[in-house]
């Protein structure tokens, strides 16, 4: 990696897009020019720019050294010791908005940075929406996130975290569950292994523990006709499935090759 802090006159000034593309070339960004657009356009000083390369190419995630992720049109802010949302998960809000197009309540379950449920928020109306999360970063995160949504964030365990109230009244239940087995969270690419939280990464022994526990308190919870929605992995499907219907839930599978996404789809 060129150092970032001096030049020569034969090389490109440290504050050039030539020198920053060059840094995250040499650091394995595959999409340097991309990147380099990106933090050239949010850094507001030279010194800001130089730590911000040097955050990157030491590792640490593209959105957690912006500031924010690109989530179906959305700037979602994120913050170190939150899960980034990804690309992929962008299905399940189709998925959802497909299945019940106009429900009076939302829920973002495990909801991390909110992404879910402020993507969910922006394309309906009028909806009431309700997030929740264990993990203290992601609860403060996710409420900047669905501040203008008029949204609501609480902290606790899954279900234990929401209004009794809404029992029985809501028509999405999005849960973007953790869901890597236990055993391999260590072969995980490191951005996510080292910077993201194991609570939002770690599955259980099998991956599907939490999905289990939504699945099985998810019909108290769901109004007649609403929708559970749960993004998993391929290999994890057939098991998925099951444990939707276990628990009294019409279920299906959506796949999108595109996105390499998929996701369990559950009726009430």
């Amino acid at each position: 990696m060129p150092p970032l802090t001096s030049s020569s006159p034969a090389s490109p000034s440290p504050l050039s897009r030539d020198f920053v593309v060059t840094a995250l070339r040499a650091a394995g960004c595959v999409f340097a020019e991309d990147e380099a657009r990106l933090i050239l356009a949010a850094a507001r000083t030279p010194d800001e720019l130089t730590a911000m390369v040097e955050r990157r190419v030491t590792g640490l995630p593209l959105e957690l050294v912006l500031g924010w992720a690109e989530f179906r049109g959305l700037r979602i802010e994120v913050e170190p010791g939150v899960f980034v949302p990804r690309r992929r998960t962008e299905f399940l809000v189709e998925q959802a908005l497909a299945h019940a197009p106009d429900p009076s309540v939302v829920v973002d379950l495990c909801c991390g940075s909110g992404a879910v449920g402020a993507a969910l928020a922006a394309a309906l109306v009028g909806v009431e929406l309700h997030a929740a999360d264990i993990d203290p970063a992601a609860v403060r995160c996710a409420r900047r996130n669905v501040a203008p949504f008029g949204g609501q964030v609480h902290a606790g365990d899954l279900f234990e975290a929401l209004p009794g109230a809404l029992r029985g009244r809501v028509g999405i239940l999005a849960a973007n569950v953790p869901y890597v087995p236990t055993g391999e969270v260590g072969l995980l690419p490191a951005e996510a292994r080292d910077h993201e939280p194991h609570v939002a990464l770690d599955g259980g022994p099998d991956g599907l523990d939490v999905l289990r526990r939504v699945a099985t308190e998810a019909p108290r919870w769901l109004a007649p006709g609403g929708c559970l929605l749960i993004e998993t992995s391929e290999r994890q499907a057939p098991t998925a499935l099951e444990a939707f219907a276990g628990s009294g839930l019409s279920a299906r599978l959506a796949v999108s090759e595109e996105l390499y996404a998929t996701v369990v789809v559950g009726l009430n």
